[in-house]
C-alpha cells in the first residue's frame, strides 16, 4: 500500500497550515520529515501532489483529489476506531430494535436521539414489526430488542421478556360507513357483514397471528398501522384501532367510536423481548431507559390530547 494514514494527515495538515513548517509544527515533527514523507509519496504514487513553482506550494489537481478523499478516509478510520474502543468497552458494534406496528412512534424516535447523545458509536437498525413478527425478529437473530412484542411468546424459550403498559384498543368505522348509523352496541353478525381491515402479520418463519378479525368476515389487509387508519377513515374496512391511534381521527369526526356487544374494549399484554444470552451495554441501557415505558406512555398521552 503506497498510501498511509499519516501521510493523509501530513497533507491535510499543510494545506491547512498552509506551509510545511507550520504543519510540522502543528504534527510535532522537523520541517524535513514532513518534506521527506510528501516527497516520498509522491515518488511511490508518481504524481506530483504540491506545485511548488510559486512562493507557496499549491496542490495540484491530482493533489486535491487525493486530500479530499482522503480526509473522507481519516473520518471513516476515526470513526471505526472509536467503534472499535467502544465495543471492547462492552457496546455492540449494531443494534437492532424492533418496534411493534401498535404502538406510537414518535416517543421511540425521542428515545434513539437521547442513545446518540452518548455517542458510543454503536449503529442502530430500526424495524417495524406486527404480531408475531417481532418474536421471529428475535428468535432469527434479526432484532436484539422487541419493543411491544405480543403474548404469549413462542415454545422453546431461549428469551427474558418485561410487561409493558397495556395498549386499549376501540372499534373505530367512518361516519359515512352503514355501521356508524347501526344501533350499538354492535353484533358481531352485524360486523361479520363488513370488511375488516387488518395489518399483515410480518413474520417469517413462525405461524402468522390474526386478531379482531370474524371467521367469515371479508379482510383487507395492509402494511402497517398508517395505512389500516387510513383504510378506515375512507370507509374501506372497519376494525378495532389502538385508542391513541384512533382518538385523534375521532375527535376530528373522521372516525366515530362504536361500542361492541358482549365486549368491552380490548388490551393487548405487550412485552419487551430480547435474548436470554444477550448482554451488551447498549441492550442494557435501552432496557434501563425503558423500564417504566414512561416515553411511550407520554407519546400517547400527548397524541390523544386535544391542540
Amino acid at each position: 500500500m503506497k498510501l498511509s494514514l499519516e501521510s493523509i494527515k501530513i497533507l491535510d495538515a499543510i494545506e491547512r497550515r498552509g506551509s510545511f513548517s507550520l504543519a510540522a509544527q502543528e504534527l510535532e515533527r522537523a520541517t524535513s520529515s514532513v518534506t521527506y514523507a510528501v516527497q516520498k509519496l509522491e515518488a511511490d504514487l508518481d504524481v506530483l501532489i504540491f506545485d511548488r513553482s510559486g512562493h507557496r506550494a499549491r496542490l495540484t489537481p491530482a493533489g486535491r483529489l487525493l486530500l479530499d478523499e482522503g480526509r473522507r478516509l481519516l473520518v471513516v478510520a476515526q470513526a471505526l476506531e472509536h467503534r472499535v474502543l467502544q465495543t471492547a468497552h462492552g457496546w455492540e458494534p449494531q443494534f437492532t430494535l424492533a418496534v411493534d406496528a401498535v404502538l406510537p412512534w414518535a416517543p421511540v424516535t425521542a428515545l434513539l436521539a437521547e442513545f446518540y447523545g452518548e455517542a458510543v458509536g454503536t449503529r442502530l437498525v430500526l424495524r417495524h414489526e406486527a404480531l408475531a413478527g417481532g418474536w421471529d425478529a428475535l428468535l432469527s437473530g434479526d432484532a436484539d430488542l422487541v419493543v411491544g412484542a405480543p403474548g404469549p411468546g413462542p415454545a422453546g424459550g431461549g428469551y427474558k421478556t418485561r410487561p409493558l403498559p397495556p395498549v386499549e384498543f376501540v372499534f373505530a368505522v367512518a361516519p359515512h360507513h352503514p355501521l356508524a348509523r347501526a344501533p350499538a352496541p354492535l353484533s358481531e353478525a352485524a360486523i361479520e357483514d363488513h370488511r375488516a381491515v387488518a395489518i399483515a402479520d410480518t413474520a417469517r418463519s413462525l405461524p402468522v397471528r390474526t386478531v379482531g378479525l370474524l371467521d367469515n368476515q371479508e379482510v383487507l389487509t395492509v402494511p402497517h398501522l398508517g395505512a389500516k387508519v387510513a383504510a378506515q377513515v375512507a370507509g374501506l374496512g372497519v376494525g378495532w384501532l389502538p385508542r391513541w391511534a384512533a382518538e385523534p381521527e375521532i375527535r376530528a369526526g373522521r372516525l366515530v367510536e362504536k361500542a361492541v356487544a358482549d365486549r368491552k374494549n380490548p388490551t393487548a399484554t405487550l412485552f419487551l423481548a430480547w435474548r436470554a444470552d444477550a448482554s451488551g451495554r447498549a441492550l442494557q441501557w435501552f432496557l434501563r431507559k425503558l423500564r417504566a415505558w414512561s416515553a411511550l406512555e407520554q407519546g400517547a398521552q400527548q397524541a390523544t390530547r386535544p391542540a
